[in-house]
C-alpha cells in the first residue's frame, strides 16, 4: 500500500519529463500548480500534481476534430466518487487495488476514461523489525524509502474523479473537487520483503497508453500488468512518521541497528497517515464538465 511519498521536483521539470506542453506555453502560469511547494512527505488529503490527457475540440481549420492536450493539474489525494455524499470519504480511498479496480463502483468509471499519472520521486513503506511481546502493542517498524534505481521521475498509475459540492452555486468555480487515487499491485522480488503491496509505477513507454482518453479498460488493465522500473531502497529515520515532518533530511539513509535520530513515537503506517490541513486544490479545471471528460 502506498500511503506516503516524496515529490519535490519543480513543475517545469515535471512538464519536461512528461511532455506537458501546457505549462511550457504558460497556460498554467499563475495557477497553484506552479507554486505547490516540494514535499518529502506527501500524505493523504494533500494537494498533489497529476498528469492527464484530455480530448479537446480543435478550432484550427483543417485539423482533426479533436486533439489531445496533456497538462499538469492539481488534485487532492484520496478519491471521492462523483456519487459520494461526503467528500471526507476520500481519505479512505488513497489506493485502488489493481486486482479489483475494474469491478469496484468507486473506481470502475474512472478506469475507463479518467486515468492519470501521479509524479513522484519515491515512496515510503514500513518494515516490521521484530516481534512484540503480547500486550505490548504493535511491533516496531522501520521506515524504508523506495525510489527508482536510476534517479528518474516515478510515474504512478492513478485515477482521478470530480465531485460537485451541492451546497455551492452553479457559477461557483470552487464547486468542483478533483481527487485522485494511486493503483497498487502485489509486490514481487525484494520489494515483497518490505511490504506485500506496491504502487504501480509505469515505465515511460507505457505512459501514453495509460493516459490515452480513447483507450478502453482492456488497454488499461494490460498496462497495469507491465513490469515496473528497477527500484532501489534504503532505511530512513522514523522522523517521517510525523505527517508534519518535511525536508530532504527525511531521505538520509539510516544504517540497520544504528541509533535513529528521528522521533520514535509510533510508526505511522501508511494506512494511518493523514494530513493536518490537507489542501483543497483551487484549480477548477476550467470549471469541469466536458461530460466530465
Amino acid at each position: 500500500m502506498c500511503g506516503r511519498y516524496a515529490s519535490f521536483r519543480q513543475a517545469q521539470d515535471l512538464a519536461d519529463a512528461f511532455a506537458v506542453h501546457g505549462v511550457i506555453q504558460g497556460v498554467l502560469l499563475g495557477e497553484p500548480i506552479t507554486t505547490l511547494p516540494p514535499s518529502w512527505n506527501v500524505a493523504p488529503t494533500d494537494a498533489v500534481r497529476i498528469v492527464v490527457d484530455r480530448a479537446r475540440e480543435s478550432s484550427v481549420p483543417g485539423s482533426p476534430r479533436k486533439s489531445v492536450e496533456r497538462s499538469l493539474r492539481l488534485a487532492r489525494w484520496g478519491l471521492v466518487p462523483s456519487w459520494s455524499s461526503d467528500p471526507r470519504s476520500g481519505a479512505k480511498m488513497i489506493n485502488a487495488r489493481s486486482e479489483s479496480v475494474a469491478e469496484k463502483p468507486a473506481f470502475r468509471e474512472a478506469l475507463v476514461s479518467r486515468r492519470c499519472l501521479v509524479p513522484a520521486d519515491g515512496y515510503y513503506e514500513w518494515l516490521p523489525t521484530g516481534p512484540t511481546a503480547r500486550g505490548a502493542g504493535r511491533a516496531p517498524k522501520q521506515p524504508v524509502y523506495i525510489h527508482p534505481a536510476d534517479g528518474a521521475v516515478l510515474a504512478f498509475a492513478g485515477l482521478y474523479e470530480f465531485w460537485r459540492d451541492p451546497t455551492r452555486s452553479p457559477d461557483d468555480p470552487d464547486r468542483w473537487l478533483t481527487t485522485t487515487t494511486i493503483v497498487t499491485a502485489a509486490a514481487t522480488g525484494g520489494l515483497a520483503e518490505i511490504h506485500e503491496r506496491r504502487p504501480v509505477a509505469l515505465r515511460p513507454e507505457h505512459w501514453d497508453a495509460w493516459l490515452d482518453p480513447v483507450a478502453g479498460m482492456g488497454v488499461a488493465l494490460d498496462v497495469l500488468g507491465t513490469a515496473p522500473p528497477a527500484m532501489a531502497h534504503h532505511r530512513v529515520s522514523t522522523a517521517v512518521n510525523r505527517v508534519a515532518a518535511h525536508g530532504p533530511e527525511l531521505l538520509a539513509p539510516v544504517a540497520a541497528g544504528a541509533s535513529d535520530p528521528g522521533s520514535a513515537g509510533g510508526a505511522a503506517g501508511a494506512a494511518g497517515a493523514s494530513s493536518a490541513g490537507g489542501g483543497t486544490p483551487t484549480d477548477a479545471w476550467d470549471t469541469v464538465p466536458d461530460a466530465l471528460f
